[in-house]
């Protein structure tokens, strides 16, 4: 199918004495908000790895854009926004453009000169995250909340058709929580699909139409959130179980 952007098919995920991920089934169409929901430990980073190739998993199926993953080569179409956790020293010597247009070297090369069309892409990322304005600030004396937009920013130069994004308001100030949270959802108003994991599970059921919920054992149970009744949500919220069959 041609909206198609992701099919996860009876997925596992074992560490050398611990099974991660057990049989873990879903499908995202062009425009879905996934909320990854469960435990520390359950397998909701472990999942985004194995998405983006940086963990091989044991069994199981994964087709990217109608493409089987091992397969896949159009990096760009996929966007990601890691944990920040302060990741960058104050003294870190790189601007805000640096970082931003890191990610087009992929496909650019890495001595090409940035072009007219280059800067116009830098400057409209920059305006999708409320940071226009600050291309030649240097990273690391900004907020934790603004590094965290510049990194949104970042991911999205490449123009990418799925932003998969791992607890991106850990450790940011509720204000910038906010603001974080509301350029996630207007990003999925325009058709961006999104895959997020999110600590505030409330917050995040409340943005997704679907959601992944793992418990201990690494199953995923997967769900509509129309399909969801106020009990089940709160059950959620509590930290229980789903007994949900759609």
């Amino acid at each position: 199918m041609d909206n198609e952007i992701l099919n996860v098919k009876n997925l596992y995920f074992d560490y050398t004495d611990t099974s991660v991920l057990r049989d873990v089934s879903f499908t995202l169409k062009k425009g879905d908000f996934l909320g990854i929901i469960g435990a520390n430990g359950a397998g909701k980073s472990t999942l985004i790895k194995i998405i983006l190739k940086i963990l091989p998993f044991n069994r199981g199926e994964i087709n990217l854009f109608g493409e089987d993953l091992s397969k896949f080569k159009d990096n760009f179409k996929i966007g990601y926004v890691s944990q920040k956790a302060n990741s960058f020293n104050s003294d870190f010597p790189a601007t805000v453009r640096e970082v931003v247009m890191a990610n087009l070297y992929s496909r650019k090369g890495l001595f090409k000169r940035y072009t007219k069309e280059d800067n116009e892409k830098l400057k409209k990322v920059l305006d999708k995250v409320g940071m226009a304005g600050f291309e030649n600030k240097l990273i690391g004396k900004l907020s934790g909340g603004q590094q965290q937009r510049i990194f949104i920013a970042r991911a999205l130069i490449s123009e990418p058709e799925l932003l998969l994004m791992d607890e991106p308001t850990v450790g940011v100030d509720a204000k910038s929580v906010k603001q974080i949270m509301d350029i996630i959802c207007e990003l999925n108003k325009q058709g961006m699909t999104i895959i997020m994991t999110n600590h505030d599970t409330p917050e995040l059921v409340r943005v997704s139409n679907k959601l992944l919920i793992f418990c201990e054992h690494g199953n995923g149970e997967f769900v509509s959130r129309n399909d969801l009744t106020v009990a089940e949500v709160n059950d959620i919220f509590a930290g229980k179980r789903v007994h949900h069959h759609a």
